[in-house]
């Protein structure tokens, strides 16, 4: 299993309402996200805006594409796009870019 974390940078202005959409992120998103191979997925926020996402899957290129393929995943990033900052014209899930992990403990 890979263990992925990335981060992005939610607009200050904007952590309230990011706040409320995850609090009732859709049904059909959340069959998609575990139907296409991310688990244990977790999004965390801190006051300045940043935020931390970590999930496991088999293969996040795999899991990211099959995403990708999804109309529930295309209608999310297109509303989830304004809250972040420095996305320069690119959707959400497609800025992720993962950290390298310099440390595990098993």
């Amino acid at each position: 299993m890979q263990r992925v974390c990335f981060l992005l940078k939610v607009r200050k202005d904007r952590l309230a309402e990011y706040r409320e959409r995850h609090a009732a992120v859709w049904p059909e998103m959340l069959d998609a996200l575990s139907a296409t191979g991310w688990h244990n997925y977790s999004l965390f926020l801190r006051e300045d805006g940043l935020l931390v996402g970590y999930l496991e899957t088999e293969d996040f290129k795999a899991a990211q594409e099959a995403m990708a393929a999804t109309d529930v995943n295309a209608r999310w990033q297109a509303e989830m796009a304004d809250f972040f900052e420095a996305l320069d014209g690119t959707r959400p899930d497609e800025a992720m870019r993962p950290l390298t992990e310099v440390f595990h403990l098993a």
